[in-house]
Parts: C-alpha cells; sequence; structure tokens
C-alpha cells in the first residue's frame, strides 16, 4: 500500500490533486504555503482539507511503523508465514492490525499458557474439531502429570478454547460490529463520595445511561473526569444474549451440541472478549470526544486571533481592581511602553478625583488614541469612570477579554520583553496590546490558558497542542507579517521560518535598521532559499523599496505583475488599486505552467487592495450601564453581550459582569440547530434575555429567542 491509495482510499478527491498534495507535503512545504501559493497543483484545495491530508500521511506512517514492528516480533518467533505476512502488509487499518498480532502478541501466563503446559492442547483440538460429543472419554487419555482427573483436563482444555475464540478474527469482526450498533455506556455513583461537594457537579451522572453511538463529546468527557477524580465508575455493555448468540454462530457446527465449548464461550466473553472490547470502545469513544472538543477549541481560537484589531494607535490601557487599584500603561503605535502608573478610584482608596487627573493628564501628554481596559474584577466600574470624563478628544473606550493576560505576564517571554517590570505591568501592556492587534499579542500565550474551550484538560494534550499550533500557524499566515515589527513569537509562526530563523531576522533587522525588500531576506543567516520560497509571500514590508514587498503576492509571481504593468504601459504603482484595469485584464494571457487562473486571480485580488488586512473593522460595544453585578439582574431582562465561548451544547455569553451566562444550543433559535457555529460566533455581539437565574450557585440561562 502507497501513501497516496491510503489517502485516496479515504478521501473522495481527484487522484492528480491529492497526488500533488502528498508531493508537496513530502517535500516539506507547510499548509500555508500550499493552500496560497500551489492551486494549480492541488486543484484549489483549501487549509481544511490539506491538513486532513497531512493527517493522513501521519496515520499512514504510523500504520507502517507497526507493520514493521508486528512483522518482527512474529518472525522472531518463528510463526511468519506468506500468508500471514500479506494479511500483515494488506491492512488497511490498525484494528485490523492489532487483530492480526493478537494470538502472537507477548502476554502475561494465562490460564490457556497454563493448560498448554499441562499438555492440554490436543484435548482442546479434539473438542474443537466437533467430531464427537463424549468429551468425557477423550479426557481421560490426558488424566497423567498435575492433572489429577477428567474434570481438570476439560477445565484446561476449556481455557484453551475461550482463549482460540477471544482470538478468532470473525468472532472479533462480528462482535465489534455489535458494539458499534448497541453498546451502551452507563456510569454509577462511588456511594462514599455521593455527599461530596466535588461529586455534586457530577450529580446528573450519578446513575446514568446512554447510546455509546450517539453520546456527544462533551458528556462523555464530563463523565470520564467523573470518573477519573473516583466519582462514578463507568461501564460499557451490550446485550450479552446476543454477544453469546454471535460467537456459538461462528464456533459451533450446525446442531452441534457441546457443552465444554458452550462454557468456554460463555467464559471467553466474560473474562476476554467484554473486556477488551469495553477498553476498545471507550478509547475510541474518548479519541472521538477529544477530536470533537479540539475541533471546538480550534474554531473558538481561530476566531479569536482573527478578531478585527484596532490597529497603529497611541493606547491608554487600564488593568482595573478595587484594593490594589488599577495598573495603567501608556503605549505608543507599535506597542512600546511609554508609561506605567496606577490608580485607585474605587473602594477602599476612593481617590476617584486624583483618578480623573492623572487619566486626563496622561491622555494628553501621550497622544492617546484609545483606551483599552480588561474585563476582569472592577472592570464595569472603571469603564463607567473612564466614559465620564470629558477629555479634550473623542478617545473610543474597549473592554477586551483578559483571559490569559496573567499567564502571559509570568511567562518566560515577557520576563525578556520587559526584565525591569513587574507582572502588573506586563499583564497590563497585554491589554492594551490585544486591542491595537489580537494576533499578535496573543501568539505570546499557551492557547490553553486563553479559556476559549471546552474539558480542554481532559483531552490528549499532544493532539490539542499539534491543533492549536496549527490553527495559529494558519492564522498568521493568513494575515501576514510585518518583518520589521513583529514580535519573535509572531515570527515564528510564519511558514517555514520557526524560532531560531525568527531570532536571526530580528538580530539583522536591528543591526541594518530595518529590512528594505524581500530579497533582503536571503542574507538572513539560515534563511535559505528553501525557506525564503515558503516564507516570503507572508513577510511583508511596509513603505519599502517595492509595492509588491507589502503584499501577498509572492516574489515568483513579482515578473507577471510586471508584465501586466507593461502591457498597460503603466507602473506597477499606477496598476495598484486601478480597479477599472484590473478587471479588465485578460488573465488567460499571462497563464504559465507554474501561474494558472487561480493564481492569477489571487494576484489581482492583492494588487485591487495591496496590504489589505482580511480582518473586519473593530466596532465599539457597549454593555448594559444599569447592570453591573449579578444581583441586578432579573429573569425577563433583554441584555446587550458578548459570546466569549462557543460548545457543541451552547455558548456562553458576556454580559458585563464577573459570571458568563450560557445560553443553551435550544436556546439559540426556533429551528432545529445542529452546529452552534452556524448561529453565533466568537466576539459577536447579540442581544439575549434572560431566561432563569440560579443565585446560590451563581448561574445564568439566556436566550437568542424572543
Amino acid at each position: 500500500m502507497t501513501p497516496l491509495n491510503f489517502v485516496v482510499s479515504r478521501l473522495n478527491r481527484p487522484h492528480k490533486n491529492l497526488e500533488g498534495t502528498i508531493g508537496l507535503l513530502s517535500e516539506g512545504a507547510t499548509i500555508p504555503f500550499i493552500a496560497r501559493y500551489r492551486k494549480e497543483v492541488t486543484g484549489n484545495l483549501n487549509e481544511v482539507e490539506i491538513e486532513k491530508i497531512d493527517r493522513l500521511l501521519k496515520s499512514f506512517d504510523e500504520l507502517q511503523k507497526r507493520k514493521i514492528t508486528i512483522l518482527k516480533a512474529i518472525e522472531e518467533q518463528g510463526s511468519l508465514t506468506h500468508s500471514l505476512k500479506q494479511q500483515v502488509e494488506d491492512a488497511s487499518d490498525l484494528v485490523k492490525l492489532e487483530d492480526l498480532y493478537l494470538p502472537y502478541k507477548k502476554k502475561r501466563k494465562t490460564k490457556a499458557d497454563a493448560a498448554r503446559e499441562q499438555g492440554l492442547e490436543p484435548l482442546a483440538k479434539i473438542i474443537m474439531a466437533q467430531n464427537s460429543s463424549n468429551s468425557e472419554e477423550a479426557a481421560m487419555r490426558f488424566v497423567k502429570g498435575p492433572v489429577k482427573n477428567a474434570s481438570e483436563a476439560l477445565e484446561g482444555a476449556k481455557n484453551i478454547i475461550a482463549e482460540w475464540i477471544s482470538e478468532n478474527q470473525v468472532v472479533r469482526h462480528k462482535l465489534r460490529q455489535l458494539y458499534s450498533r448497541t453498546a451502551v455506556i452507563t456510569s454509577k455513583v462511588v456511594k462514599s463520595k455521593a455527599d461530596t461537594t466535588a461529586a455534586q457537579k457530577f450529580s446528573q451522572y450519578f446513575d446514568w445511561s446512554e447510546s455509546l453511538r450517539k453520546i456527544p463529546s462533551h458528556r462523555f468527557l464530563a463523565i470520564h473526569r467523573a470518573q477519573d477524580e473516583g466519582l462514578v465508575r463507568i461501564k460499557l455493555d451490550v446485550e450479552k444474549k446476543k454477544a453469546l448468540q454471535i460467537i456459538s454462530e461462528v464456533v459451533l457446527k450446525r446442531n452441534f451440541n457441546s457443552s465444554v465449548i458452550s462454557e468456554a464461550i460463555k467464559d471467553s466473553y466474560k473474562r476476554l472478549l467484554k473486556p477488551s472490547f469495553s477498553t476498545e470502545f471507550l478509547n475510541e469513544a474518548k479519541a472521538r470526544a477529544d477530536e470533537e472538543a479540539i475541533a471546538v477549541f480550534a474554531t473558538n481560537l481561530e476566531q479569536l486571533l482573527m478578531a478585527p484589531p484596532l490597529g497603529s494607535k497611541r493606547i491608554l490601557a487600564l488593568d482595573p481592581g478595587f484594593k490594589s487599584g488599577c495598573k495603567l500603561v501608556c503605549l505608543d503605535e507599535n506597542g512600546k511602553l511609554l508609561y506605567n502608573s496606577n490608580i485607585f478610584p474605587h473602594p477602599p482608596q476612593n481617590q476617584n478625583t486624583e483618578a480623573v487627573q492623572t487619566l486626563k493628564s496622561l491622555a494628553e501628554k501621550y497622544k492617546i488614541e484609545a483606551i483599552s481596559i480588561g474585563n476582569g474584577t472592577a472592570s464595569r466600574e472603571t469603564e463607567q469612570l473612564v466614559k465620564s470624563i470629558s477629555f479634550s478628544k473623542d478617545i473610543p473606550v474597549f473592554v477586551v477579554n483578559e483571559a490569559g493576560a496573567s499567564v502571559y505576564s509570568a511567562s518566560k517571554v515577557a520576563r525578556e520583553e520587559f526584565p525591569d517590570h513587574d507582572i502588573t505591568v506586563r499583564g497590563a501592556v497585554s491589554i492594551g496590546r490585544r486591542l491595537s492587534d489580537p494576533l499578535a499579542e496573543l501568539v505570546k500565550i499557551d492557547p490553553k490558558a486563553i479559556g476559549v474551550g471546552q474539558y480542554q484538560h481532559e483531552v490528549d494534550q499532544g493532539k490539542l497542542k499539534e491543533k492549536l499550533d496549527n490553527v495559529v500557524m494558519l492564522c498568521v499566515n493568513r494575515i501576514g507579517v510585518n518583518v520589521n515589527t513583529a514580535s519573535k513569537e509572531l515570527l515564528s509562526y510564519v511558514s517555514g521560518v520557526g524560532p531560531a530563523i525568527a531570532s536571526n531576522i530580528i538580530d539583522y533587522r536591528n543591526k541594518n535598521s530595518g529590512i528594505r525588500n524581500r530579497r533582503e531576506l536571503l542574507k538572513i543567516a539560515r534563511l535559505g532559499p528553501k525557506v525564503f520560497e515558503q516564507s516570503a509571500g507572508f513577510l511583508r514590508i511596509k513603505n519599502g523599496n517595492n509595492l509588491l514587498d507589502a503584499t501577498g503576492v509572492h516574489p515568483e509571481s513579482y515578473e507577471i505583475v510586471e508584465k501586466m504593468a507593461r502591457t498597460n504601459t503603466m507602473k506597477i504603482s499606477e496598476l495598484a488599486e486601478n480597479k477599472e484595469v484590473l478587471q479588465k485584464l485578460q488573465l488567460s494571457t499571462y497563464t504559465s505552467a507554474e501561474a494558472g487562473l487561480p493564481t492569477l486571480k489571487d494576484i489581482v485580488k492583492e494588487l485591487e487592495k495591496p496590504g489589505l488586512d482580511p480582518r473586519s473593522e473593530i466596532s465599539r460595544f457597549e454593555f448594559d450601564p444599569t447592570v453591573k453585578t449579578f444581583q441586578d439582574l432579573r429573569e425577563g431582562m433583554k441584555l446587550p453581550g458578548l459570546v466569549n465561548n462557543i460548545t457543541n451544547f451552547g455558548c456562553f455569553v458576556d454580559i458585563g459582569i464577573k459570571e458568563s451566562g450560557l445560553m443553551h444550543i435550544s436556546k439559540l433559535s426556533n429551528t432545529y440547530v445542529s452546529d452552534v457555529n452556524s448561529v453565533v460566533k466568537l466576539n459577536q455581539e447579540v442581544m439575549v434575555t434572560v431566561i432563569s437565574l440560579d443565585e446560590e450557585r451563581k448561574r445564568i440561562q439566556l436566550s437568542l429567542i424572543d
């Protein structure tokens, strides 16, 4: 089996496009580069589809490595036949492969092994031949040595037969089908823990039963967490009678009755097959739940990273608080820290007048163009204070999500960036920079700390990190990076770059007072032709020597743009943004083996608005000024809110107080909703109705339905 055959068997895509994409991935090309600059090769596959191919290639590699290990192990036992070798090599998935390996897999000494040592395997073969119903008579011939009587001989034979049945591929295949269709997961409370505070969070799962095939990922992960914490016990069952019938139909000859084989069937199912399939299917369910939870997290993260930026503005940022005051920082257009201080407008100090004077003075001194306020403790009170100030000019005020700011402030990245400032200053700087460019600031934080997922600590951490890193990389490259201002963390996510070359880029631009054109990138240590090919289109140079260096047009296509300009007797600068001329271009006259219509259309799109940021424009949002705490809420109230987390079962909405409200999926629309993301997006402004309040647990139920 080849990688291409493996991928083709799982994707309904033209053979040629898959072959080209696999070739590019095998050569080390990145997903963003392939999706953006090799559309002719891939047949215009998007990032998601290319990522799927990449995952399949990794699965294929894992399968091949496992085959090599298994073949070697069986060969060392002297049991590898030509037929078995062919079966192993032809296996198309790990489940089939492990079933083939099961009879040869080293395991602890079993009851069957003990029976074999007593010389009872020939008896087991006689009984399994099902030529005679008189097993007792056959057993008497094996009563010798450690075997004291016929009963002991039959018991040993039964153990061997039970193991054979458990390793029978037809039995396993048919039982696997039964489990796939009908397995039911149940959870029961551990009675000694039922009254504990920890258990009460999972009280709905104290006596729970549900089809494994239909259980939603969030519910499975919740039950799984409860089991990990020792609060419930999980079981997986199918109808025992049906399972035994399936095994009997495979093992027993028609109209033949053997009490030994019948007992072996029951024993095999209870002792070997049921535990094996319970483990297998619960592991598969966990993997599926992980995949769904990771997908939700990835979608949320993408929406958060692609949030609208304010842009290069001078910002005053506030990290609000009561007793400790509000940490205040002033930043220039590039996010550089100009000033930091504290104000204490709230209880217990109540230095309101001094705080107002300080804010007015700093806004004037540092020519502040916007104010960013973290959404944590005292956020609403601080927002109200700032909005009450009469500045000399209109200064927009924004409340930003500060989730993860404390993680950044204590990180190595923050310490390196601000070695002479404490964590409070670093946190406030992060709040300010999140307003100017959310993506550039959030790449410095572990995505798990941003808090936009569900059960992120329960899922496979390796797969979660891989997926989230991939999301960050795709977002960074979709937007493009200013090579002269980007941080090391941001540059590290650029296609083909990585941390080492990112550091080299920063060293080079510092020593040479900036980078003036893309060709200059080739002078940077370790940034050779291959890295240049992968990264150049995503590294942007603003106000450089060449207008195209600020766009997503790849240097390999510059000659095409020059030809377009010459054809119309224009300079490139004149052709850019000239929609009338660009729309009349006969693109077919510029096609070549390397650049087809997809590439040419992308070039025209870039020329229409050179260096355009694909993110939407930021808008000012205001919460209801009368609602500041949970006690201000009333059922039936209509409130403006911001979606701040999305799960499979609904979304959470920030309504301007400490607690976010839950909007269940059933309350998103009057019609059936299968995907929450089809109705709402992260950071979306919504008008919600309060439908239920639980003051004791501080839970708020919201609805989008009038």
